[in-house]
């Protein structure tokens, strides 16, 4: 069996909008009443996704989710027509297209029964995003169906809110050796929620049966989860046996790294300090919400979102970075700006899964000719732009259902319907 780190991207919804849902997610709040634009947004996914194999990567997608929400609006004892504004705004949410809310991976050589588990978020923190697990689990049960190679969990009960990869790590000599997994979580932060609760982590490291001995569990700081770090990934990421992470990233980062560097010693820990890029520039341009690859020859890359070159304190540091000798030797800046609006960089639109990818349901991988069916799909269908009034349209509504079901019919998955 051949592992290796299949990238699974969200392909962004026809029904894409700013309804600014996400306290916290100041992106997403700054921009709220804007007029998105839902083709061209999918349209930069899709190139994104192009970019990553065309560098040797391997690259798998998930679908858009039902939207908007009826059955969730008729839980709530209302409809389309009469539902207040942002009960509306909530059903007709396309965050789904952010995959690392998707699930916590931990891949077969870090668990018992040499499987690759996969718990799907509850997301329970944001209303918005509290509907979407129905429909991602039903993705996750289909792609990783395989149960030789695959467990796929149910989520973590309410309260304990869970949000997925977007805080967890992994660090391993290489992606198919055995690693250590780290689990961050939060408490409020300047008013804003936490989206990741300790007790959801620890659960979700026990069900998928993860030593002790190589888990760590790090507390986000207040002052990142204020300044707009809603997740860890806007602040922190990690590849192999590397760590990129601001130096406010931790509550407590001396004793996180020591956990590190104990229970993986050839651990890279990259600091960014606060004096080179504060907090406010790392989150605004998104330097850590990245992805950090292994490209084929061996190099790592960091492919960050065209933000990050245009906020000078982090183009000063990232060209100071690639020029010394360290991990990260090559810098990618992609095009995801109807994304970066919405409060999600190119981490925020990938899962990444350890895995043989003969294992995995086929449907769900990319390829050259697969991006140009999806392509030529989202140009025919998707609506050029919708405004806010819009989503109260049944017209817009029937639209966007027809949009998803070509794009089903298309890639031959009509068991999501």
């Amino acid at each position: 069996m051949t592992l290796t780190e299949i990238n699974y991207d969200g392909i962004v919804g026809p029904s894409h909008n700013y309804a600014g849902l996400s306290p916290g997610n100041l992106a997403a709040t700054s921009n709220k009443g804007a007029v998105s634009h839902p083709r061209a947004a999918a349209l930069q996914g899709v190139e994104k996704m192009r970019g990553n194999l065309r560098r040797g990567l391997a690259q798998g997608f998930f679908l858009p989710l039902d939207r908007p929400n009826i059955g969730w609006l008729g839980k709530l004892a209302t409809d389309l027509a009469s539902a207040e504004p942002h009960l509306r705004a909530a059903a007709w949410s396309a965050s789904a297209m952010w995959t690392a809310n998707a699930a916590t991976v931990s891949p077969a050589p870090d668990t018992p029964d040499g499987r690759c588990h996969l718990t799907v978020a509850n997301l329970v923190t944001m209303p918005h995003r509290s509907h979407e697990w129905p429909g991602t689990l039903a993705q996750l049960k289909l792609a990783f169906a395989d149960e030789a190679h695959f467990a796929v969990h149910d989520p973590v009960p309410p309260p304990f809110g869970d949000e997925g990869a977007a805080n967890h790590m992994r660090m391993a000599p290489n992606h198919a050796a055995p690693g250590i997994e780290l689990f961050v979580y939060g408490r409020a932060g300047g008013g804003f929620p936490a989206r990741q609760h300790s007790e959801a982590s620890r659960a979700v490291a026990r069900a998928h049966g993860l030593d002790p001995e190589r888990t760590v569990f790090i507390e986000q700081a207040e002052a990142a989860i204020a300044a707009g770090a809603f997740h860890n990934d806007v602040v922190a990421v990690a590849n192999e046996q590397v760590l990129f992470a601001h130096e406010q990233a931790f509550a407590d980062p001396g004793a996180a790294y020591a956990d590190i560097r104990e229970k993986l010693p050839q651990a890279e820990i990259v600091i960014v300090p606060a004096q080179r890029v504060s907090l406010q520039d790392a989150i605004a341009s998104y330097l850590f919400n990245a992805q950090l690859v292994t490209l084929p020859e061996g190099d790592m890359a960091l492919i960050v979102p065209l933000e990050a070159e245009e906020t000078a304190s982090v183009r000063d540091y990232l060209q100071e970075l690639i020029a010394g000798n360290g991990p990260i030797r090559k810098i990618v800046p992609v095009d995801v700006r109807q994304s970066m609006a919405n409060g999600g960089g190119p981490a925020c639109l990938r899962l990444r899964v350890v895995a043989d990818p003969a294992t995995v349901d086929p449907r769900f991988l990319a390829d050259e000719a697969k991006l140009d069916r999806i392509a030529a799909v989202v140009a025919e269908h998707w609506p050029e732009d919708i405004e806010p009034d819009q989503l109260a349209d049944p017209a817009l509504a029937d639209r966007v259902r027809a949009a998803r079901a070509a794009l089903l019919e298309e890639l031959e998955l009509a068991e999501l319907r």
